[in-house]
């Protein structure tokens, strides 16, 4: 968390984070040359541009593969939580291998005309209604325009000018980028006639993906199916919940993250006032609730972030009754602080 806009927020891990991300970018494409190199050898030897432009577009589309991965398995196990940390700065690294892919393309095929390359990979094959002769890459053009727009807006800076939500929807669009890309790389093969293993290899990817986001989301479903009547919703018996951890329930389609620290219970939206993380995937620091995405903190009593900031998220009423912890559906007046309830006693709020 921030005061003020800062141009850079580096911290160890993050330098850490980032270094081994360049290292990996840099280890792919050296194996992928090296191997394509000895494979087409010979008579099917390609050139070593070509080569590095195969290199790059298999690097992007690997790491947008890892990006899509990280929520839905942040959600299955916290052991990913701190790759979801710094997700943004593999966004970013991935739209300028994406570009760096691009870019050699365009020179490449389209770069020794009269016209302006740009112009030759637009006009230079318009045949939309042939499947087989379809200009794939209009597809990788619109997905990398979709990943530079997120890569340029992801900065805090944009999330608060352009608001939480618009800022949110704006980056939903990484699955639009993706679905081009399948198109781009599965057309591709298909006009170059590459064989089997590129499209098996998408199909995959496409697969493990689906299977991720699927599998997250009937397990936040199961969760939202707890039982309560229309004033509490039981939440289970309080030595379920972890120390300084929360468990999570559903009330009328919102989201509740039930904490308990120091004996003592607190309900608050799950949803973080900076991007809509979920508050119950995290853990109480210092005293103050610590969303999983981005290290926003709230205190769990009133919501409140701790001072200088000034941020603010709903609290709900919770009581301990016979051992069992149960919470309001409806939110606290936010005119003054809650009144988490300790183990021993019967009812607050």
């Amino acid at each position: 968390m921030s005061v003020a806009y800062r141009a850079v927020q580096w911290s160890g891990h993050k330098r850490v984070y980032d270094a081994v991300a360049v290292a990996g970018i840099a280890l792919f494409v050296a194996v992928f040359f090296t191997v394509s190199k000895v494979i087409h050898a010979g008579d099917r030897a390609a050139s070593d541009e070509i080569l590095l432009i195969r290199a790059s577009g298999a690097c992007a589309m690997v790491m947008l593969h890892l990006i899509l991965c990280i929520g839905p398995l942040a959600r299955l196990n916290p052991v990913f939580l701190p790759v979801l940390y710094n997700r943004r700065h593999l966004g970013v690294l991935t739209a300028l291998v994406a570009m760096i892919h691009a870019l050699g393309v365009i020179g490449y095929y389209h770069g020794f005309g009269v016209v302006s390359p740009l112009v030759s990979l637009l006009e230079s094959n318009t045949n939309v209604g042939s499947l087989r002769a379809f200009p794939f890459e209009w597809l990788g053009l619109a997905a990398l325009v979709i990943l530079l727009i997120m890569a340029a807006t992801s900065h805090d800076f944009w999330l608060k000018n352009l608001s939480p939500a618009v800022w949110k929807r704006l980056h939903m669009l990484v699955y639009v980028a993706y679905a081009l890309l399948v198109g781009h790389v599965a057309l591709g093969s298909l006009q170059a006639d590459t064989g089997w293993l590129t499209p098996t290899l998408t199909l995959a990817g496409l697969a493990v993906i689906s299977s991720l986001h699927i599998a997250a989301a009937g397990r936040e479903s199961r969760r939202d199916k707890i039982a309560g009547d229309s004033d509490w919703i039981d939440v289970g018996a309080i030595d379920e919940i972890p120390e300084s951890r929360a468990r999570t329930v559903c009330a009328g389609g919102e989201r509740i993250a039930v904490f308990k620290h120091n004996g003592a219970v607190s309900a608050v939206s799950n949803l973080c006032a900076h991007q809509g993380g979920p508050l119950g995937e995290g853990k109480i620091i210092d005293g103050c609730i610590t969303c999983p995405w981005h290290g926003w903190q709230y205190r769990p009593e009133d919501g409140r972030s701790p001072p200088p900031f000034k941020e603010q998220i709903a609290t709900y009423p919770v009581r301990i009754t016979a051992g069992r912890v149960q919470v309001s559906p409806r939110p606290s007046p936010q005119t003054g602080p809650a009144s988490p309830a300790q183990r021993k006693e019967r009812a607050h709020g």
